[in-house]
């Protein structure tokens, strides 16, 4: 079994009477890739700053390399690269000093490697911060998350800003981090992202874990979506008795379907009606999350 970087254990944060998160439970194997999936205000910025001890939890525990995250702080942060989702910098730098600022601090002579990854990045370290676009303040965030090779990357919202040529040696990046035995906590909105390089998931919903897998068991496990077109809108039970097909919803002459199983009975029930176009894909993680935030969550794993 792989050692653990992360563990939560019964984590909870309240800010007076509001909820933070409730009962959080998850734990975070060396060398993965772990998503961490929720909407805005869903939990997961205060996942992440009670794990950097930005802000001390309500209860619960939570170790990071095995040190607890409060009273060794200190220790586990020198282990750590840090990409804030609300990533601010000195205005007046230009990007060159500001990695010179953060190789000092993390005790890094030598900053030639964030200068290359820069150059990975196309990233002009010779413009001051102020000068900068939003997608390249966010690749000297990148940088210097990434230059001094920390044993875990906490990234909330990386790829918040940057083209997609970009967001793709960003994945390099991670998959890189990974191959020499780093950790990776990406914490994310945006679903494709998270199913392009994470092994394992977690989709927060109010402060609470809904669950916990990996992206090839969400995959099998996942509904089978069916989309049909009509000449004309069928009858609202249509397809009430079809089995392993349930109706999800319609817009117009339109009806989607979820099917847990053949289908085989789905099309003989739709030969019925004139049905101008039909699709049929696998849940990704993009349908098992928009089905949580419904209340489908057991019909969606």
């Amino acid at each position: 079994m792989d050692a653990e970087i992360v563990r939560a254990e019964g984590l909870t944060k309240f800010y007076g009477a509001n909820r933070g998160i409730l009962d959080v439970d998850f734990s975070v194997d060396a060398g993965e890739v772990f998503g961490f999936l929720g909407p805005n205000r869903a939990g997961k910025t205060t996942t992440i700053r009670l794990l950097l001890d930005l802000i001390r939890p309500s209860s619960g525990r939570l170790s990071v390399f095995g040190l607890d995250s409060r009273r060794q702080s200190v220790a586990i942060r020198r282990r750590l690269g840090y990409l804030p989702g609300d990533f601010r910098l000195y205005e007046r730098m230009t990007g060159r000093e500001l990695l010179r600022f953060f190789g000092h601090l993390r005790g890094l002579d030598d900053t030639s490697r964030g200068e290359r990854l820069a150059r990975r990045l196309d990233l002009d370290l010779d413009r001051r911060i102020k000068e900068l676009s939003r997608g390249n303040r966010q690749k000297v965030g990148l940088v210097q998350a990434f230059m001094h090779e920390p044993d875990l990357l906490v990234l909330d919202e990386p790829t918040s800003g940057l083209d997609p040529l970009v967001q793709e040696t960003f994945y390099e990046l991670v998959e890189e981090a990974t191959r020499r035995g780093g950790t990776v906590f990406l914490s994310s909105h945006v679903l494709s992202e998270v199913q392009h390089v994470a092994d394992r998931v977690a989709l927060i919903r109010e402060g609470r874990l809904e669950l916990v897998d990996t992206v090839d068991n969400l995959r099998t496990r996942s509904l089978t979506h069916v989309e049909a077109s009509f000449a004309e809108p069928p009858p609202r039970d249509a397809f009430a008795d079809v089995p392993a097909a349930r109706e999800l919803d319609r817009h117009g002459d339109v009806v989607r379907f979820a099917l847990d199983g053949e289908i085989d009975p789905l099309l003989k029930a739709l030969a019925r009606f004139h049905v101008r176009a039909l699709d049929v894909h696998e849940a990704d993680l993009e349908d098992i999350f928009m089905a949580l935030y419904r209340g489908e969550g057991e019909h969606a794993a």
